[in-house]
């Protein structure tokens, strides 16, 4: 399962297209430390998102807009 998030980490911040507030996380984590570490970190925050998801039976929103939008 790690290398499996890993690997979904590593293509979401180098061959994705699509801009999300988390790619936009990771990309800062590697301007300030390095590509790599910001995959790890990237890796575990989708396996937090995943599993809260798993739990609460909710979806996954790209932007943090929705948020707002539907807590209104």
């Amino acid at each position: 399962m790690r290398h499996l998030l890993y690997e979904a980490a590593q293509v979401m911040l180098t061959r994705a297209q699509r801009w999300s507030w988390l790619k936009a996380w990771a990309m800062n984590i590697a301007k300030r430390r390095s590509q790599q570490k910001a995959i790890v970190a990237l890796a575990r925050r989708l396996a937090v998102i995943m599993h809260r998801m798993w739990i609460d039976g909710t979806e996954f929103r790209w932007t943090k807009e929705t948020v707002a939008a539907s807590a209104a």
